[in-house]
């Protein structure tokens, strides 16, 4: 038996509880990137194998009678330095050494760490938490999620609670307006990416994974590709300001329909899609001409108050009575009144986009400058439709830089119901955080880029499988957070700031690693 298939722990039950089964889906890439490099001087080696007996995650295997190149992404590193199966220590002619891999430091920005890229690629492979010392939970930004902390009790409260008796529904109509309620299985859904801003095959890859779990995806400002119908249940289809796209026919189609009034990432700016992603598949779908870039107005020339924000609304209930309507805004400084205005319009779903999100085509000086931190808009506008007294009668959905499990538990603990995940799925597909969105073909790795030979560099399946892998291991960490509070609901979560801390304002050490004593 291999020494991977001795310990690398997999998340394999299909039970209702943990949602599909996870398929292990390695990199697409030759050489996986990782944090360590264990390397082999095959002159003083004698293949003896013992590398492959003692080592039980993996890092050495034999191909017949061939040792492979070790695979060194496996590694967890100095650490085990401590145990027993080390292998460079057990190698009998000292054939090994293990390094830093000096391809570590130049990935990651400060929010995306290297770390993050890393556990998050782990998490798309394996479906579990990462072995070793990757930092799983927070990045390096210096604020934001990254300095919150959930207070776990030193004491468990509830002893006996388990992962299948947690619940992790999020319903979306609370209106009790007698339309369908829509209840997802997961507090999460994918946010919109546009036909032109990704590929075909990577909007085809969030549908499969949302269908799988229950969940939604969205088709972003494009259009609404034929090849996505098969999903149709597991679409939000969005309206946006450019209205490119935009027909009777595929608000029909979905459960859920979304006006994008703004987008966090660059309020005030509307969207943008440069000529050279504007393909002729692109610009057919978009009624637009190939190699002219398109730019989204800000904002709907037809709204300017509430009132013309409910002929909105209306209008698509009206063209599809059995839709809900999402809410899509920005987080400007009076986000509150939006939000209240909104559900007086007749919205169904208020969804808060903050700053810190977008993709490698939003322009820092709108990142960086414009919108409202998420972390401050939640609590806000939660507070607001608390005192308003419509709270219970609004689903109120975050996003903006929500990058794992556990910022999605943080913003439901800062009153949002759930979120909405984007650039945390593009990693998943093997995105490196290179900035190559907008510009020329894209993305080099055939995830937001519209030139067939680079999208289909990127097989449908096998993005199904990597996003929904690293949905599985999100909701092992959401349901044992839970756990550990003693919730048996995600919607005892909301709200529930007294579960976290800021470490600029708490001094005692915080452990809230799940790897140890899950």
């Amino acid at each position: 038996m291999s020494g991977l298939a001795r310990v690398i722990p997999l998340i394999t039950e299909v039970t209702p509880e943990t949602g599909p089964a996870v398929v292990h889906t390695p990199t697409r890439f030759r050489q996986p990137l990782s944090k360590y490099r264990v390397v082999r001087d095959n002159q003083r080696c004698s293949r003896c194998g013992r590398c492959v007996e003692v080592c039980p995650y993996g890092v050495h295997s034999w191909a017949g009678s061939y040792l492979r190149p070790p695979q060194s992404y496996r590694c967890i590193g100095f650490k085990c330095q401590e145990q027993p199966f080390y292998c460079v220590a057990q190698c009998p002619e000292q054939a090994l050494s293990l390094e830093l891999d000096p391809n570590y430091g130049t990935l990651g920005d400060r929010r995306w760490t290297n770390d993050l890229l890393l556990s998050t690629w782990w998490m798309a492979e394996w479906g579990n938490l990462p072995q070793g010392d990757l930092e799983y939970r927070i990045g390096d930004s210096g604020g934001g999620f990254d300095k919150l902390r959930f207070l776990f009790p030193t004491q468990p409260r509830d002893f006996k609670l388990s992962h299948a008796e947690i619940s992790l529904d999020l319903e979306l109509n609370r209106r009790a307006d007698g339309r369908p309620q829509v209840r997802l299985s997961v507090p999460f859904y994918g946010g919109g990416m546009s036909f032109g801003s990704v590929s075909l095959n990577t909007m085809l890859a969030r549908a499969e994974a949302a269908a799988r779990w229950n969940t939604l995806t969205c088709t972003g400002e494009g259009g609404y590709p034929e090849a996505l119908t098969a999903y149709d249940d597991y679409m939000i289809t969005q309206v946006a300001t450019g209205l490119f796209g935009v027909r009777e026919e595929t608000i029909q189609r979905v459960r859920v329909v979304e006006f994008k009034y703004a987008q966090g990432a660059k309020p005030g700016l509307g969207g943008h899609l440069l000529g050279e992603k504007v393909t002729a598949a692109v610009a057919r779908m978009r009624e637009s001409v190939p190699g002219h870039s398109l730019f989204s107005p800000f904002p709907f020339h037809s709204v300017y108050s509430v009132e013309d924000h409910k002929k909105h609304v209306d209008w698509i209930k009206e063209i599809n009575p059995h839709a809900l309507i999402a809410v899509k805004v920005s987080t400007p400084t009076d986000v509150d009144m939006v939000a209240v205005g909104s559900y007086y319009a007749g919205a169904h779903i208020i969804h808060l986009d903050g700053s810190y999100g977008g993709t490698g085509a939003a322009p820092d000086i709108a990142k960086k400058n414009i919108a409202m931190p998420i972390e401050y808009a939640i609590p806000k506008v939660h507070q607001f439709l608390r005192n308003e007294g419509i709270r219970d009668r609004v689903t109120l959905i975050a996003s903006g830089g929500l990058r794992t499990a556990f910022d999605v538990a943080k913003a439901i603990a800062l009153g949002a119901d759930g979120v909405v995940t984007g650039t945390s799925e593009m990693v998943a597909l093997d995105c490196t955080r290179c900035n190559s969105c907008e510009g020329g073909r894209g993305c080099p790795r055939g995830i937001a880029t519209t030139y067939p030979e680079l999208s289909e560099t990127l097989p449908v399946s096998y993005g199904a499988n990597r996003i929904s892998n690293m949905y599985h291991a999100w909701v092992w960490q959401l349901k044992e957070i839970l756990r550990r509070l003693g919730l048996q609901s995600i919607r005892e979560l909301v709200g529930r700031t007294d579960f976290l801390v800021h470490l600029d304002y708490y001094d005692l050490p915080v452990e809230d690693d799940l790897r140890r004593g899950a």
